[in-house]
């Protein structure tokens, strides 16, 4: 079942057969938000709080995120995709997707994310050892993705199993 709900877009119509990269990378990071098991020492939010689901830099998903987030929760907790300007505006995220237009500042970026338990994500080439969470690689028409477990455990999220399974560690 995970297999499935990360690699088909849960909302793709007829118009839709063949999805772009980022159409299938904005399916998938609402599902990533949901296999964080513990977010270190920050609560859930509850059902009066929103799951931000932010991207800092240039956005290659526009409507395609807002899509996926909408109408969707996250422990009761409404999805909201924001676009931030700076990585000090990350403060509020649960999720943040740092476009390839950041590449050249991908360090001083995590550097200002530190410590938070805040899930990084990127399409930048060898973002995982540059310190990010989260990587899209993009393989012929599949896109598949690698996790730095040992960020993820310093930052305090905890993944689900079930997600390190269909990922390289």
């Amino acid at each position: 079942l995970l297999a499935i709900c990360l690699h088909w877009p849960p909302r793709a119509s007829a118009q839709d057969l063949h999805p772009t990269e980022y159409q299938l990378n904005a399916q998938y990071l609402p599902n990533f938000g949901r296999f964080v098991k513990k977010w270190g020492n920050r609560p859930m939010p509850g059902p009066d709080e929103s799951f931000n689901i932010c991207v800092l830099g240039q956005d290659p998903f526009g409507q395609s995120l807002d899509s996926a987030v909408s109408g969707e929760n996250i422990g009761g907790a409404p999805l909201v995709a924001r676009r931030i300007a700076q990585p000090i505006d990350a403060a509020g995220c649960r999720l943040l997707f740092i476009g390839s237009s950041e590449s050249g500042r991908l360090s001083d970026i995590i550097a200002a994310v530190g410590a938070a338990p805040v899930l990084t994500v990127s399409d930048i080439p060898d973002f995982v050892r540059r310190g990010g969470i989260i990587e899209f690689i993009l393989d012929g028409n599949r896109v598949k993705f690698e996790i730095n477990l040992a960020v993820a455990q310093r930052v305090g999220l905890s993944l689900s199993s079930d997600l390190l399974k269909v990922a390289h560690v």
